[in-house]
Protein backbone atom coordinates (compact mmCIF):
# COMPACT_ATOMS: atom_id res chain seq x y z
CA UNK A 1 0.00 0.00 0.00
CA UNK A 2 2.82 2.00 0.92
CA UNK A 3 4.13 1.53 -2.71
CA UNK A 4 0.89 2.59 -4.56
CA UNK A 5 1.07 6.12 -2.74
CA UNK A 6 4.72 6.65 -3.01
CA UNK A 7 3.50 6.07 -6.65
CA UNK A 8 0.17 7.90 -7.31
CA UNK A 9 2.46 10.73 -5.10
CA UNK A 10 5.35 10.45 -8.23
CA UNK A 11 3.00 10.63 -11.35
CA UNK A 12 1.06 13.46 -9.43
CA UNK A 13 4.24 15.79 -8.88
CA UNK A 14 5.57 14.74 -12.87
CA UNK A 15 2.07 15.74 -13.77
CA UNK A 16 2.02 18.89 -12.06
CA UNK A 17 6.08 19.88 -13.54
CA UNK A 18 4.86 18.89 -16.89
CA UNK A 19 2.03 21.30 -16.58
CA UNK A 20 4.21 24.25 -14.63
CA UNK A 21 6.72 23.59 -17.74
CA UNK A 22 3.99 24.37 -20.85
CA UNK A 23 3.20 26.97 -19.26
CA UNK A 24 6.55 28.76 -18.47
CA UNK A 25 7.03 28.11 -22.31
CA UNK A 26 3.77 29.61 -23.44
CA UNK A 27 4.48 32.75 -21.41
CA UNK A 28 7.69 33.20 -23.01
CA UNK A 29 6.02 33.90 -26.42
CA UNK A 30 6.11 37.71 -27.18
CA UNK A 31 3.96 39.01 -29.54
CA UNK A 32 5.34 41.13 -32.72
CA UNK A 33 2.86 43.94 -33.72
CA UNK A 34 3.36 45.09 -37.40
CA UNK A 35 1.59 47.43 -39.38
CA UNK A 36 0.98 46.99 -43.06
CA UNK A 37 -0.42 50.49 -45.41
CA UNK A 38 -0.72 50.42 -49.13
CA UNK A 39 2.85 49.14 -50.06
CA UNK A 40 5.18 49.38 -46.81
CA UNK A 41 5.49 48.49 -43.76
CA UNK A 42 4.98 50.78 -41.22
CA UNK A 43 8.36 49.18 -39.42
CA UNK A 44 11.63 49.36 -41.51
CA UNK A 45 13.43 47.19 -39.36
CA UNK A 46 13.28 45.16 -36.42
CA UNK A 47 15.90 43.91 -33.56
CA UNK A 48 14.97 41.07 -31.44
CA UNK A 49 15.83 38.44 -29.14
CA UNK A 50 16.31 34.55 -29.32
CA UNK A 51 13.22 33.53 -28.41
CA UNK A 52 9.83 32.51 -29.59
CA UNK A 53 7.69 35.19 -31.58
CA UNK A 54 4.10 35.20 -32.33
CA UNK A 55 3.43 37.83 -35.48
CA UNK A 56 0.46 39.90 -35.72
CA UNK A 57 -0.10 41.61 -38.54
CA UNK A 58 -2.41 44.66 -39.08
CA UNK A 59 -4.12 45.77 -42.56
CA UNK A 60 -4.32 49.15 -42.60
CA UNK A 61 -6.55 50.80 -45.29
CA UNK A 62 -4.46 48.71 -48.16
CA UNK A 63 -7.49 48.19 -50.06
CA UNK A 64 -7.63 44.13 -50.83
CA UNK A 65 -5.76 41.40 -48.29
CA UNK A 66 -2.22 40.99 -47.13
CA UNK A 67 -0.46 38.21 -45.99
CA UNK A 68 3.70 38.19 -43.99
CA UNK A 69 6.99 36.00 -44.94
CA UNK A 70 9.75 35.59 -42.98
CA UNK A 71 12.63 34.38 -44.46
CA UNK A 72 16.16 34.63 -43.81
CA UNK A 73 18.07 37.06 -45.58
CA UNK A 74 19.44 36.59 -48.94
CA UNK A 75 17.51 33.74 -48.92
CA UNK A 76 14.04 34.27 -49.98
CA UNK A 77 12.62 31.99 -52.12
CA UNK A 78 9.42 30.18 -51.14
CA UNK A 79 11.54 26.95 -50.21
CA UNK A 80 13.20 28.73 -47.53
CA UNK A 81 9.77 30.45 -45.89
CA UNK A 82 9.59 30.04 -42.04
CA UNK A 83 6.26 28.35 -42.92
CA UNK A 84 5.02 28.92 -39.11
CA UNK A 85 5.20 32.54 -39.76
CA UNK A 86 2.79 33.18 -42.31
CA UNK A 87 -0.14 34.23 -41.16
CA UNK A 88 -3.30 31.91 -40.38
CA UNK A 89 -5.04 33.06 -43.25
CA UNK A 90 -4.59 36.31 -45.42
CA UNK A 91 -5.15 39.70 -43.35
CA UNK A 92 -8.51 41.46 -44.72
CA UNK A 93 -8.50 44.83 -44.98
CA UNK A 94 -8.70 46.77 -41.85
CA UNK A 95 -8.58 43.39 -39.36
CA UNK A 96 -5.30 41.48 -38.13
CA UNK A 97 -4.10 37.99 -38.07
CA UNK A 98 -1.38 35.72 -36.60
CA UNK A 99 0.77 33.38 -37.39
CA UNK A 100 1.81 30.01 -35.23
CA UNK A 101 4.71 30.68 -33.04
CA UNK A 102 8.11 30.71 -34.55
CA UNK A 103 11.28 30.22 -32.91
CA UNK A 104 13.93 32.59 -33.81
CA UNK A 105 17.93 32.32 -33.50
CA UNK A 106 20.47 34.72 -33.55
CA UNK A 107 20.51 35.80 -37.16
CA UNK A 108 19.61 38.20 -40.05
CA UNK A 109 16.27 37.86 -41.45
CA UNK A 110 13.88 39.58 -44.26
CA UNK A 111 10.27 40.45 -43.51
CA UNK A 112 7.69 41.31 -46.55
CA UNK A 113 4.63 41.18 -48.26
CA UNK A 114 3.83 39.79 -51.98
CA UNK A 115 0.46 40.67 -51.79
CA UNK A 116 0.98 43.99 -50.95
CA UNK A 117 3.75 44.05 -52.29
CA UNK A 118 6.05 45.77 -49.85
CA UNK A 119 9.91 46.16 -50.09
CA UNK A 120 12.16 43.38 -47.72
CA UNK A 121 12.14 44.71 -44.36
CA UNK A 122 15.42 43.69 -42.05
CA UNK A 123 14.77 41.42 -38.59
CA UNK A 124 17.79 41.35 -36.59
CA UNK A 125 18.07 38.71 -33.94
CA UNK A 126 21.03 39.16 -31.62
Amino acid sequence: MKNLVVGLFLVAFTLTATAQDKMTKKEAVKIVSLEQTKGEFTQKQITLSEGTYIFEISNNEVGHNVGFVLAPKGKTDAANHIKNAYVTSQVKNNTKETSKTVTLKKGEYVYFCPLNPTPQYSLIVE
